[in-house]
Formats: C-alpha cells, sequence, structure tokens
C-alpha cells in the first residue's frame, strides 16, 4: 500500500512539474516569477493604493446648559447664577482618494459637511491641511483641496460607472472603523438601486450595492473594479446594513467635479411628491377592499402618495390618488423612471405630466423649483 501511494505521489509530481514547464515554455515566463505573481486584486490595490487617503474632522458644537437649570422654578434658588454656552468638539473620520496631482481629493459630503477642520493624511505618512471646496448634500458629494503641496501626487485612475455589470468584481478600499489601508472585495450585487430604496428619501441617488464589506471609516472612499479604476464612491449609510454595502457611481461625481472644486452651488430640482410605482394589480386589490377611501385608476404609472405644501406639485394642482402616466409624452412606469426625468431637468422647467384622475385623463403643468437646503 506505501509503494502505490509513493508511485501516485511521484506521478502526481511529475505532472504538476510538467505543466509548469509548458506553461514556462508557451509564456517564456521565469518559473520564479509565476511563483512571485499576485491576484488581480493586489495589481488593483497597487495602482490606486497611494492616491487614497485618510480624513479626519473636528467641528464644535455650543449647547446650553442643561435646561432643567434654566427652568425659572430652579433659578429662583440660584440668583445671580449665570450658565455659560457649553462647547463640544466632536470627531469624525472618513476615507477620500486624489483626483489631481495637485492635491484634489474627492469624498463623500457627510464626512467633511460643517467640519471646522479638516486633516488629510496620505498613504506614505505625510499630513496635509484641507480646505473643503464644494459640498453637495443631496449627492453627498465632496472636494477637498490640501493645502501646501509642493511636488505632484499619486492620483486614482477614474472609469467608468454605466460599464459596471451585475457580477462584475468590486473592490473597496479605505480606513473602516479607523483601520487604515483596508481592502475588502466583493462584487456588483446590483445597481440602480435607488436612495429612496436604501431608506434615504433626502438623497438623489442610484446606488451601486456590492457585498464588499464597508464600514463607517469607509465612507468617501473608492470602489474599484478588476483594473484598478475607480467606479464608485464607498458610502457607510446604513448602520444596519450586514453583508450590504452601497456606492455612488463614479459618472454621478464626474458630473459635479468641476463645479465643486470652483465652489458652485448645486441645484436641484424637485416638485413635492411623495410617489411609488402602480400597476393594475395594485389597482384591483385596492378597489376591491370596501373600506378603501379612493377607487383607483387600473393601469400603469405612478401614484402620488402625498403632495407637499407650498410646492411646485402643489401649485399645479396635483393630488393624492393621482396616477402619473406620462411625462412630456414619454409613458411612465416606475417612481425611479420619474425620479430621474426630475433630476435631470433644469430649476425652472416645466414637466407636462399626463395623469389618471379617477375615470378621467388630464394634463397638468409643474414648473420645477429648486429644492430648498441643497448645498
Amino acid at each position: 500500500m506505501m509503494k502505490r501511494l509513493a508511485h501516485l505521489l511521484e506521478q502526481t509530481l511529475k505532472f504538476c512539474l510538467g505543466l509548469t514547464l509548458v506553461w514556462y515554455l508557451n509564456s517564456n515566463t521565469p518559473v520564479w516569477a509565476a511563483a512571485a505573481h499576485h491576484s488581480f486584486v493586489a495589481a488593483a490595490v497597487e495602482r490606486v493604493g497611494d492616491a487614497v487617503v485618510r480624513i479626519d474632522t473636528e467641528r464644535t458644537i455650543v449647547h446650553t446648559p442643561d435646561p432643567l437649570l434654566s427652568d425659572p422654578f430652579f433659578r429662583q434658588f440660584f440668583p445671580g447664577l449665570a450658565l455659560p454656552p457649553q462647547e463640544d468638539r466632536l470627531r469624525g473620520q472618513g476615507s477620500g482618494f486624489i483626483i489631481d496631482p495637485s492635491g484634489i481629493v474627492m469624498t463623500n459630503a457627510h464626512v467633511v459637511s460643517q467640519a471646522d477642520t479638516v486633516t488629510v493624511r496620505l498613504k506614505d505618512g505625510r499630513v496635509f491641511e484641507g480646505e473643503v471646496r464644494g459640498v453637495d448634500e443631496v449627492s453627498d458629494l465632496a472636494i477637498v483641496k490640501l493645502k501646501g503641496v509642493t511636488e505632484p501626487l499619486p492620483t486614482a485612475p477614474l472609469g467608468d460607472s454605466s460599464e459596471v455589470k451585475v457580477g462584475d468584481w468590486a473592490i473597496a478600499v479605505g480606513n473602516p472603523l479607523g483601520l487604515d489601508n483596508t481592502v475588502t472585495l466583493g462584487i456588483v450585487s446590483t445597481l440602480h438601486r435607488s436612495s429612496a430604496q436604501v431608506g434615504i428619501p433626502d438623497k438623489r441617488l442610484d446606488f451601486i450595492q456590492t457585498d464588499a464589506a464597508i464600514n463607517p471609516g469607509n465612507s468617501g472612499g473608492p470602489l474599484l473594479n478588476e483594473a484598478g479604476e475607480v467606479i464608485g464612491i464607498n458610502t457607510a449609510i446604513r448602520a444596519d446594513a450586514m453583508g450590504i454595502g452601497f456606492a455612488i457611481p463614479i459618472n454621478k461625481a464626474k458630473a459635479l467635479q468641476a463645479r465643486l472644486i470652483r465652489g458652485e452651488k448645486i441645484q436641484h430640482a424637485y416638485i413635492g411628491i411623495q410617489m411609488t410605482t402602480f400597476t393594475p394589480a395594485m389597482a384591483k386589490e385596492n378597489n376591491a377592499n370596501p373600506n378603501s377611501p379612493v377607487i383607483l385608476p387600473e393601469v400603469n404609472g405612478v401614484l402620488v402618495l402625498q403632495v407637499l405644501p407650498n410646492t411646485p406639485a402643489a401649485k399645479a394642482g396635483l393630488r393624492w390618488g393621482d396616477v402619473i402616466t406620462a411625462v412630456d409624452g414619454e409613458p411612465i412606469t416606475s417612481a425611479e423612471q420619474l425620479q430621474t426625468i426630475v433630476d435631470s431637468a433644469s430649476v425652472g422647467q416645466v414637466l407636462n405630466l399626463t395623469i389618471q384622475r379617477g375615470d378621467r385623463a388630464q394634463r397638468i403643468a409643474v414648473r420645477t423649483a429648486a429644492l430648498q437646503g441643497a448645498a
């Protein structure tokens, strides 16, 4: 038995050596180079790693003392007691990546928004003071300019997020939980995951969803493809997300990049409704309920759930229960489709909506306005 095992082992070794020799002769690559070969992940990270930075922020919060001590009932026992405002220093930490050799860093808005000081640390240990050039809260994007840069800095190559497919490799690089220079690997789980689906209706984004681990501190760091190109900006927006991460498509960032560098205010159009995708099956279910307050049309479109007061939709006469079936003659079949059209519209643009109200089709013109609070 031992002799047979020894013979089998010898034959196996010869076979493996033969394969190695054939590969060596065909590739003209030294065997020692094959042993030193690394994965595509290592190559991708090597290409980008030096351009990934850690961002530390501080801001001062001023607040009044305990409200109980300001109550007149208690103040009568402590006449003349002056309670000065209290100050707290809040520290934050995130990631970013350099997109220009002069020291232009891209990151998430929530990483640097309202920060009094921004400190940027490179992988090689160099530390720079950062100036926040532009912030857009709605798209959660920000640009930071490094001060005191005297020589060109390494940059991260930007890819094309429109070419990303479900199932592609996804490599997240950043500083999660304060652990610098961390790399995680996964795949692209899905595309065009709307911010409303993710649970952040105040944003206007279609995320890349990945199973690469993205934790607090990863926010603002790059999501790479297998070639080491940035396809997205990681954002840790769901503390309860287990095994699911989200990234802003890099094409969205590239579209706003120049304006943010210049410090321009980014305006976003809106009409002022809460909505959901609507189908004939949903209408039949509603209409079959004897307690339903309204009979809904059995059509495909977008159901208006609420019209917010003092908004373009309210001024135009949209109502709860209306079903929007087309915009400017283009059929509408989902809430995401309608949101994309509104996002693409300029502020002040008139959108001609075709709606179904009960058993009647109507047309309503809505003039978009600037979303308030958008930086």
